[in-house]
């Protein structure tokens, strides 16, 4: 039986460890938007294992729906209280660990 934590450790595995401008580690959680946090290739690449590793078929995820992603600027936070605002979903942890536990994609 799959678990969240499981997901989980695969993404925090899988994807590099970002980190603020002080060197401290921000790790993912379930409801980190994964475009924001790793690059295109790189997430792509994780996907790709996710699959094989928790027998999930991915081929029907249409990343369209979750790009184009804007970053948020590192200093914005200083000149605006405003949040970004996104034109596409987020893609997070939480949406592959609940596929990996029914065993197919469950969103689109």
């Amino acid at each position: 039986m799959v678990t969240t934590d499981d997901v989980l450790a695969f993404f925090r595995n899988e994807l590099s460890l970002m980190s603020t401008l002080t060197m401290s580690p921000i790790p993912i959680e379930l409801d980190t938007p994964l475009q924001g946090y790793a690059d295109c290739d790189e997430l792509s690449d994780a996907i790709e294992k996710y699959d094989s590793v928790f027998g999930v078929d991915v081929s029907i995820l249409d990343m369209k729906h979750y790009y184009p992603w804007k970053l948020e600027w590192f200093f914005r936070k200083w000149f605006t209280k405003r949040p970004l605002k996104q034109v596409s979903k987020p893609l997070t942890v939480r949406m592959f660990a609940e596929s990996a536990k029914a065993g197919r994609w469950l969103y689109d």
